[in-house]
């Protein structure tokens, strides 16, 4: 059974920094994509960014280039988002996802391509 948990989720001020952690388990998390969505209330779940088993390769959704950095480590079972420079806009609840497939070169960039996901871990940012 795969477990995905995030946290570091909070209350920050606009302009400020986050880092969120998702923590996976039942299986062997190295072999596996990684992603970041967010879904502000009464939206769609939108992609964040995306990470592929090794760390090679990595996508961010334009409104976050520049600001967040997707990283992994393997050794810990977790994947990470920092954030900078939060904005208003960026408050939302963040998923954390994981495909099926092992070691795909390139990471999904959409909800479609995840097969497991964490409960979410509400960011907001106060302008």
């Amino acid at each position: 059974q795969v477990q995905l948990v995030e946290s570091g989720g909070g209350l920050v001020q606009a302009g400020g920094s986050l880092r969120l952690s998702c923590a996976a388990s039942g299986r062997t998390f190295s072999n596996y994509a990684m992603g970041w969505f967010r879904q502000h209330p009464g939206k769609e779940r939108e992609f964040v960014a995306a990470i592929n088993w090794s760390g090679g390769r990595i996508y961010y959704a334009d409104s976050v280039k520049g600001r967040f950095t997707i990283s992994r480590d393997n050794a810990k079972n977790t994947v990470y988002l920092q954030m900078n420079s939060l904005k208003a806009e960026d408050t939302a609840v963040y998923y954390c996802a994981s495909n099926r497939t092992p070691r795909g070169a390139t990471p999904p960039v959409t909800k479609g391509g995840y097969d497991y996901w964490g409960q979410g871990t509400q960011v907001t940012v106060s302008s």
